[in-house]
């Protein structure tokens, strides 16, 4: 993977989780927090795709003729899905070992998913064709420039197309929640897996996002309970929460 001039990666972030690499489909592991949070990740992506695009939810293969990229894919938790709703699904992750995970992972279960080491901007230079649904999902606290990532991504929607944002809130909240009880409580990851500084606020999102043609919807909360160890949505958006980035064919329409 050759790194753009202007990347967005952070070579310690990489590392940490190429550390990790080989857990991530151990459900028991280190990644078990995303095997716990991914239901109600993949509800969100589905209705939101659903409505957007009049797709029958109802069907095997719902969303046949869409692009999808996964950005920041890790070992393919969501893209697997993804490909087995019918998405034409790309993942990226600037980890070639996590890459590698997913990639066998993807053919031991017959599915085609087009996994690649590389980046948003490597993409963005090289001409990549937009995609319809663009996910950057509990990616964007890990990179270098996140105002310059998201735009990236932006970029790489196409016109009609939509991008969902998953993060970690900058609040006293998620710092005793998703980085004390999370890392060093409970032990559901590695100690440092997080750096709370790095967290980002909502309207931190909207701002870096004020001069896009786009229309951004939310946060929209996620909360987990304890007692059924079950993530569902939430109008508590202090942890953990998404946001909807529509893209608009019509100049002038912004955040």
């Amino acid at each position: 993977m050759d790194l753009n001039p202007r990347s967005s990666v952070d070579p310690a972030e990489v590392e940490r989780f190429s550390a990790m690499a080989a857990e991530w489909w151990d459900p028991t592991g280190k990644f078990k927090p995303l095997h716990l949070f991914n239901p109600v990740r993949l509800g969100f992506i589905r209705d939101e795709a659903a409505r957007r695009f009049g797709r029958d939810i109802s069907k095997r293969r719902p969303f046949e003729g869409l692009r999808l990229l996964d950005i920041g894919c890790g070992g393919g938790l969501l893209c697997e899905p993804m490909a087995r709703l019918g998405f034409e699904v790309t993942g990226v992750d600037a980890s070639e070992r996590n890459i590698g995970v997913a990639r066998a992972h993807a053919e031991s279960q017959g599915l085609q998913i087009d996994y690649r080491a590389d980046t948003a901007e490597n993409l963005l230079a090289a001409g990549e064709a937009p995609f319809d649904v663009v996910l950057n999902m509990e990616v964007i606290e890990h990179v270098a420039d996140p105002g310059a990532f998201l735009r990236d991504c932006v970029a790489l929607t196409a016109p009609a197309g939509f991008m969902i944002v998953a993060t970690l809130n900058r609040t006293p909240k998620a710092l005793a929640l998703a980085v004390v009880g999370a890392e060093y409580i409970l032990r559901w990851l590695p100690p440092g897996t997080h750096d709370w500084k790095k967290f980002l606020k909502p309207d931190e999102i909207m701002g870096f996002l004020a001069d896009e043609p786009v229309s951004v919807a939310g946060p929209f909360g996620v909360s987990y309970d304890v007692l059924t160890g079950r993530w569902s949505p939430s109008s508590d958006v202090e942890v953990n929460y998404m946001m909807t980035v529509d893209k608009s064919a019509a100049a002038g329409e912004h955040v």
